[in-house]
């Protein structure tokens, strides 16, 4: 009878410690892909801004030589990511391919003019920067005009910076929700044990003695839940990266090793702390306490 009883006793042991580690890494798993999604929200943003391109029209008895030289001269700029020499014919071959037919044939001439595509990179791609560009390119003699598209590059800032608070407001309440889950299930899996804290306490022991083998227990399993997390995640990074292999470049690799260190940090940190403060709820309650 008392093998048996012990049996049970260590099978609920058991399961308590299995449901702690199964939803601390779930927990830890979710806060994971928010990572994620923060991370590459902000590689998805600068490839919307760097994607848009402001057209640099040049003067019709511009000399080829002037325009390259304006071309190297904006490709040394250090806010330039790239720029494109689109010229006349080349211009008339496109807009031929858009619209399906030879419009030279029709007029007889091409009155189209040389072009520039010049693509920022994201951070210089705000209102105010562009606008700064504009005044400085349009001092140059064989630049007629420039034109961008103002309406799409204020929607697209307008937009990032919205759906930017979006997902830290997110991050904050899952951040708390998620401390508010783990501290809930290591209060109930302490509160299991709120006998065996009772009578160590009855037999002599002192508040140290008795917390010490319950945080370093809290520690190994919260470093354990956060391995599961993380295995949990590179599952997900890996599937991901089969469909979108282009998603992550080296410098998120690098943010995501970080990821994973953090993950690993709160997992052990958020255990030892909520099993800090569960022990002391019944250190020193009375005994007719524990019943409630």
């Amino acid at each position: 009878m008392t093998k048996s009883a012990g049996g049970i006793s260590r099978y609920r042991l058991g399961s308590s410690y299995v449901t702690l580690v199964v939803s601390v890494s779930l927990v830890l798993f979710l806060l994971g892909i928010l990572g994620m999604v923060l991370i590459n929200a902000r590689q998805l943003s600068d490839y919307f801004r760097e994607s848009l391109s402001f057209t640099i029209m040049l003067k019709e008895d511009a000399r080829e030589a002037d325009i390259r030289m304006l071309q190297k001269e904006l490709d040394a700029r250090p806010y330039v990511k790239q720029t494109e020499y689109v010229s006349k014919d080349e211009a008339a071959v496109k807009l031929t391919e858009e619209l399906g037919e030879d419009f030279l044939d029709f007029l007889g001439y091409n009155p189209l003019m040389p072009t520039i595509d010049v693509y920022l990179l994201a951070e210089y791609t705000h209102p105010d920067s562009v606008i700064k560009l504009e005044k400085v390119i349009t001092e140059y003699p064989v630049v007629d005009e420039v034109y961008y598209q103002e309406s799409i590059l204020n929607l697209i800032n307008d937009n990032v910076r919205k759906i930017t608070l979006f997902l830290l407001i997110i991050s904050v309440l899952l951040f708390l929700i998620a401390m508010t889950i783990i501290n809930n299930t290591i209060r109930l899996s302490i509160y299991s044990k709120r006998f065996l804290i009772n009578t160590m306490q009855l037999i002599g022991a002192n508040r140290s003695f008795i917390r010490k083998p319950f945080i370093f227990r809290s520690l190994f399993f919260g470093f354990l839940a956060a391995l599961i997390a993380i295995g949990l995640l590179m599952g997900l990074m890996y599937l991901i990266e089969k469909e979108f292999f282009t998603l992550f470049t080296y410098e998120n690799i690098n943010l995501f090793l970080l990821l994973c260190l953090a993950l690993a940090v709160a997992g052990v940190v958020i255990n030892a702390v909520s099993t800090f403060f569960a022990v002391n709820r019944y250190l020193g309650i009375h005994e007719d306490k524990l019943y409630y």
